[in-house]
């Protein structure tokens, strides 16, 4: 898969996700919903399972792997949403804030690399 295409399936699995969290939240159980968000989970972790790092940078390549585990968390938040079980929310929680972190260290920790 290339970039372009990874790209814009992640885009669209992020949206996908973020409607699908949005509306349980806001008190709308519509049946559809967790088909949404769990279709926008597995199109986030299949983006984040054909890339990898080839780098030799250690912090590097452990804050992608922290990437891949947080759309993993996506998708068993997923399965909890479609029994319905509450820990579904704590799932996307860990996840969403796995991924802040990573958003935030990873552009970081590149741009030491290449200044080096």
């Amino acid at each position: 898969m290339n970039q372009k295409t990874r790209n814009i399936l992640f885009m669209a699995s992020s949206i996908a996700v973020i409607i699908g969290a949005a509306m349980p939240l806001f008190m709308l159980k519509l049946p559809w919903v967790p088909y949404l968000y769990a279709v926008g989970a597995a199109g986030m972790a299949v983006c984040r399972l054909t890339f990898r790092y080839k780098g030799k940078n250690f912090r590097l390549k452990r804050l992608f792997h922290i990437e891949t585990f947080s759309s993993l968390f996506l998708v068993a938040s997923s399965y909890f949403m479609f029994r319905n079980d509450p820990d579904w929310v704590m799932l996307l929680t860990v996840a969403a804030a796995l991924q802040l972190y990573t958003a935030i260290l990873i552009p970081r920790v590149a741009k030491k690399e290449n200044e080096k």
